[in-house]
């Protein structure tokens, strides 16, 4: 999922950068793609602006609504000077911008926050919080599944080969058409899927729809490689039973909890998920001829993470910083971060903590920015990738916390 240097970005249930820039100036008569008008939900600004999708809410200014229960995937960077970067992925609450602000790129422009001056020429973002990889039902969190989001992929290179046909007026907002195969497709998707799932299906279950829901990520892949993709970055899923939001539906059963006091089911199928997308990557690199297809393990880093955050400089790694009910979750589904809600008749508000980078988790499914520099310093490492790029790495992360 991540990225390069003087790369263009397109985040589809990932991102896909495209051309590294970050110039160019903002134009008042550029307002494309613009935002649909058909009945089907469009996401409103929080949720589709890329700034809203930076690591996690700075702790000075939470989140004005609730994320919806989505886990947070993430995503890195490697790549050629000249490489473009597509990106897709299933939220926009990630340490995928800390790898853009690694490689001195801006954020991505969303696909659907395309309204007044965008500029896609360093990459658009076609993510959106709550979405899957098979198709979304009337009970899904996101319309916006895996197939769609490649849809408007697909619109949107129509649209810049439609563009860049009247001239050069718009050469500055938008990548050029050879960006499209050098460019760094990204991928972060999967959970949301797995912990979807678990509400109405036993593990067993959730474990058997696993086959279904890579080929439907496998079928995606394979549009992109027919229409010129070529480098492929594929984060795994993270150890989601570690989550806030899991751990107060399914951990109420101390026999349910691993080590870590994580939801061992949740985890488990997503280690099975993580063993078939890795063989998945594999099979691929054999299909397709010509890729690079780069596959990060995300769930080793975080479950460390969790595993050993004192180490790391964390007070807490299973407590949302914001959120309702105190220790030792601080998590309560009625009241999503940032909201005030009745509960027991009495009004409550879900407010931030005082020092988010005490913090791994955020609002009790997403990450803090604390915790997705850890994870983004190391996706930089290049250790957790197959195949690894430890001595090709040349992003660096300044510290910050």
């Amino acid at each position: 999922m991540p990225p390069t240097r003087s790369a263009v970005a397109l985040l589809l249930a990932a991102v896909l950068c495209l051309g590294g820039c970050g110039g160019g100036r903002a134009s008042s008569d550029f307002d494309y793609p613009r935002r649909s008008t058909s009945a089907t939900p469009t996401p409103t600004r929080a949720a589709a602006s890329p700034r809203a999708s930076s690591p996690c809410p700075r702790p000075t200014a939470p989140p004005s609504s609730a994320a919806p229960p989505a886990a947070s995937p993430t995503a890195a960077s490697s790549s050629t000077s000249s490489a473009r970067i597509p990106w897709f992925d299933n939220t926009k609450w990630n340490e995928k911008q800390l790898c853009m602000d690694a490689m001195d790129m801006p954020f991505l422009n969303s696909y659907l926050d395309s309204v007044g001056a965008p500029n896609f020429r360093a990459g658009v973002n076609f993510a959106q919080a709550g979405c899957s990889i098979t198709p979304a039902t009337a009970t899904s969190v996101s319309p916006f599944s895996f197939g769609l989001q490649i849809k408007q992929f697909f619109a949107f290179k129509e649209k810049v080969t439609r563009l860049l046909s009247k001239g050069d007026r718009y050469r500055h907002y938008i990548p050029q058409l050879d960006y499209f195969t050098k460019g760094l497709y990204m991928f972060d998707i999967g959970q949301n899927d797995l912990a979807g799932a678990f509400y109405s299906k036993t593990e067993d279950q959730v474990i058997a729809s696993i086959p279904t829901i890579l080929l439907e990520f496998e079928s995606g892949l394979k549009t992109l490689y027919e229409q010129g993709a070529r480098k492929f970055w594929i984060h795994n899923t993270g150890p989601l039973g570690c989550l806030p939001q899991n751990i107060a539906l399914w951990g109420k059963d101390p026999s349910q909890l691993d080590e870590q006091h994580c939801v061992a089911k949740h985890n488990r199928a997503a280690k099975i998920f993580n063993l078939q997308l890795h063989a998945l990557c594999t099979k691929l690199r054999g299909q397709f001829p010509g890729t690079d297809i780069t596959y990060v393990d995300i769930y080793s880093i975080k479950y460390s993470l969790v595993a050993n955050y004192s180490r790391y400089g964390f007070e807490s790694p299973t407590e949302a910083c914001c959120g309702y009910g105190g220790p030792p979750l601080n998590y309560d589904g009625r009241v999503p971060c940032g909201q005030t809600k009745s509960v027991n008749g009495n009004l409550v508000t879900a407010k931030g903590c005082s020092d988010s980078t005490e913090y791994v988790n955020w609002d009790g499914i997403h990450y803090t920015e604390a915790a997705n520099f850890h994870v983004t310093s190391q996706i930089l490492t290049g250790k957790y990738s197959d195949p690894p790029f430890i001595d090709k790495m040349p992003f660096l992360l300044k510290p910050r916390f």
